[in-house]
């Protein structure tokens, strides 16, 4: 039998629960405020990714539904968010222009609130937050079809051989769902350039070689770049460009979406680590990152490793890049489970960097638990 409650009473009782709702939200908001005074009063970060990890921990173990958990989080990391702009206005660097997946993953993971700072490269990210410009980064750290992220991964190694890579910390950790649209102005036949980050190309190349096997492949700083580069080609005559890039920045800078989720894995993810000048607290629920060098001896990667395994501290993740020192010397960067405050790990950190001819605590910070 259909429910006879006539849709005005229920109505009317979504605008009594809404009444309550934004008187709850304003009390919220009235303690986040004496919050944020003590606060800057002690000189205390107003994000810590610590209390944001317990406090999505809780109202997630206190939903019952029918809200899904992922709604439930998005609608606290939006009030999260409103909170931060109460206690101190934050400004979070990405790489631009807008509409990047940088972009979106710093939305997703902070919300609307802060104000955001286009970098023209990743780099420019790091230098935003080491100088204070920003208040925190946001860079692609790993994908999950095409691993490390080479830039990122270099711009942590050039500051470690200035001297300078504890100027900056893994913070906190996002990891964020990534779908690639092909995106362009004139018809899909007529493509003779695709352009996008080099990255991204990875992330479609299967598809890319049964779709356009003869186009030319172009790189770009940035995924956004490509797309309003696209815009810009279209506009001048040149239909036979496109790009490859987020549904937002065909939106944002009018190129129409030819083809719609063309990533080789539909799973596809991308993880993204924000960057701060200050060190987070343990979660108890921590992941640790790490840069070290060995000596170029037989045998000197393993005795590090080694050190781990005994100490019973997991490592999750390892990559090279070239050291930059010396042709065939490289500089490797693993993830460990654990805070760098935990007794174990303490002491792995410890005999690990006696091992090693240099070695960087990059930072230690909550795992993601969710995929936003």
């Amino acid at each position: 039998m259909a429910d006879s409650t006539p849709l005005d009473e229920l109505r009317a009782r979504i605008d009594a629960v809404d009444r309550r709702l934004v008187e709850l939200l304003n009390e919220r908001a009235q303690v986040v405020v004496e919050i944020g005074a003590r606060k800057r009063a002690h000189a205390l970060p107003i994000y810590a990714p610590d209390r944001e990890a317990r406090v999505l921990a809780k109202v997630l173990a206190l939903n019952e539904g029918p809200l899904s958990a992922r709604s439930v989080e998005a609608i606290y990391r939006e009030l999260m968010s409103a909170s931060f702009a109460l206690e101190q206005p934050l400004r979070v660097a990405y790489l631009g222009p807008a509409g990047s997946f940088s972009h979106l993953a710093a939305s997703a993971h902070f919300g609307s609130s802060p104000s955001f700072d286009e970098a023209e490269e990743i780099a420019g990210v790091f230098d935003r937050v080491r100088r204070g410009h920003s208040d925190y980064g946001l860079v692609p750290a790993e994908n999950s079809t095409g691993g490390g992220i080479v830039e990122t991964l270099d711009a942590f190694v050039d500051m470690g051989r200035e001297g300078t890579a504890d100027a900056v910390s893994i913070y906190a950790e996002a990891v964020v769902q990534i779908r690639h649209n092909l995106l362009c102005n004139g018809p899909p036949e007529g493509i003779a350039e695709i352009h996008s980050k080099p990255e991204v190309f990875a992330q479609c190349r299967r598809w890319l070689q049964r779709r356009y096997p003869e186009a030319r492949l172009v790189p770009a700083a940035s995924s956004s770049a490509a797309t309003r580069h696209a815009r810009e080609r279209a506009d001048a005559g040149d239909v036979g460009i496109a790009a490859i890039g987020s549904a937002l920045a065909g939106e944002r800078y009018g190129v129409h979406t030819c083809f719609a989720s063309i990533e080789d894995d539909p799973n596809n993810l991308t993880r993204f680590w924000i960057l701060a000048r200050q060190q987070a607290e343990p979660s108890g629920d921590d992941k640790t990152t790490v840069m070290f060098r060995t000596a170029h001896t037989p045998g000197a990667l393993v005795e590090v490793l080694e050190v781990f395994a005994r100490a019973g501290v997991n490592l999750s993740h390892i990559e090279k890049r070239p050291s930059g020192r010396e042709n065939w010397s490289y500089t490797f960067f693993a993830d460990l489970d654990g805070h760098a405050r935990d007794p174990a790990v303490v002491d792995a950190l410890a005999a690990a960097a006696q091992r090693c001819e240099q070695f960087d605590l990059l930072g230690s910070y909550p795992r993601a638990r969710r995929v936003l």
